[in-house]
């Protein structure tokens, strides 16, 4: 049978670029090597985070995403587990680098409250120690591990996508596609092979001089009745999100953060915490690169994570109820790439771990340039 698309992953960057073809009436075919999404696309906090992105391409991708994954989750069945975040402002070097993020257009909408008011909004805050908070409305979160199979199904039953899972791919060459079982034809091919650099077009992806991330993150029970009515994030959010990073005020709380927070830099922590429907908190992360990373958590990395939880929140007990590692593909330079082989394929990956902030806007994209 022959295709309009052929999509190589089924993991958010694909499923957005699925999504996105179907809605312009093209027949397509996702395949996915393995049984299942296993992969960052359901190892993340199903964070939809605008605040904060880039500049530029990447905070409008985000702000597009943001939108279609707004009209899509109610259809798909897809709960929105909370909306906003709350970015808690704890030095006051921080509290400047949102003074001056508060003068930029991406502020539309966000408040800079004091933390009496911060308080009043999210009693959950720990705001004794704070200088400020950042309120941001734009952020939505989903549940990453019912997120993703659910968003599948209805691509599937809404709009007449077809999956194979459990079927690697092996050679690409447009309109041709060989897996492991089948050959395959389609017009166009994109490839969305996330985190597997050293497979199809490995060649493609030696210029941009990928490296691989890790992250660590958990699964926490508070005790009962705990309320996380938005997400929350922290000073250490600040040197690491470019849309904070890249004003001149990060440059002082840096400094200082190297200072103070030397263990949690060297592993790239930041906090985030978001809640879950049943109550639990997804609590992260760190972030190691290599060409290959171990596949073993370290219980340092854990400890200076739960620390950041502690005192940020009233939270009176924290049981860790499961831990796990992500990985990512990442580049020093380029928040995407999409790459063009060949006149009808398309490489594309995210290499900013921000696939579920941005895919549906780079998907968009795509199909504009192509």
């Amino acid at each position: 049978m022959k295709y309009d698309l052929l999509v190589v992953g089924a993991g958010i960057v694909g499923l957005a670029h699925a999504y996105t073809a179907a809605r312009r009436g093209l027949k397509v075919l996702v395949l996915e090597r393995d049984a299942a999404c296993v992969g960052a696309s359901i190892r993340n906090f199903g964070f939809v985070t605008v605040t904060g992105q880039k500049a530029g391409a990447s905070h409008a991708r985000a702000r597009r995403s943001r939108q279609v994954w707004a009209e899509v989750a109610p259809l798909a069945g897809i709960d929105v587990v909370h909306t906003g975040l709350f970015l808690a402002a704890e030095r006051p070097e921080a509290h400047a680098v949102l003074e001056a993020f508060m003068a930029t257009e991406m502020a539309e909408a966000c408040e800079l409250l004091s933390p009496a008011e911060a308080a009043d909004r999210n009693a959950a805050l720990r705001t004794e120690h704070l200088q400020s908070v950042l309120y941001s409305p734009h952020e939505l979160r989903v549940e990453s591990r019912t997120a993703i199979p659910r968003l599948t199904t209805w691509l599937a039953t809404a709009h007449g996508v077809e999956f194979r899972f459990g079927e690697a791919v092996l050679a690409v060459d447009t309109p041709h596609v060989q897996t492991a079982r089948a050959s395959y034809q389609a017009e166009r091919v994109v490839v969305c092979g996330g985190a597997e650099l050293n497979g199809l077009f490995a060649n493609s992806w030696l210029p941009h001089r990928l490296r691989m991330c890790q992250l660590q993150m958990l699964r926490v029970r508070p005790e009962p009745g705990f309320k996380l009515p938005a997400s929350v994030m922290g000073d250490l959010s600040l040197v690491r999100y470019e849309g904070y990073s890249e004003l001149k005020e990060a440059s002082a709380l840096r400094a200082r953060l190297e200072q103070e927070e030397a263990a949690s830099l060297a592993h790239g922590i930041h906090l985030i915490v978001v809640q879950s429907a049943d109550g639990s908190l997804v609590v992260g992360d760190s972030h190691h690169y290599g060409p290959v990373l171990p596949p073993f958590a370290s219980e340092e990395v854990d400890a200076l994570i739960l620390r950041h939880l502690r005192t940020s929140l009233h939270i009176k007990s924290v049981e860790v109820t499961e831990r796990w590692v992500g990985t990512y593909p990442s580049s020093a330079t380029e928040p995407c790439l999409v790459e063009a082989p060949a006149a009808n394929t398309r490489l594309v990956t995210v290499t900013s771990g921000t696939g579920a902030s941005t895919a549906f806007g780079l998907a968009e994209e795509v199909f504009k340039n192509w």
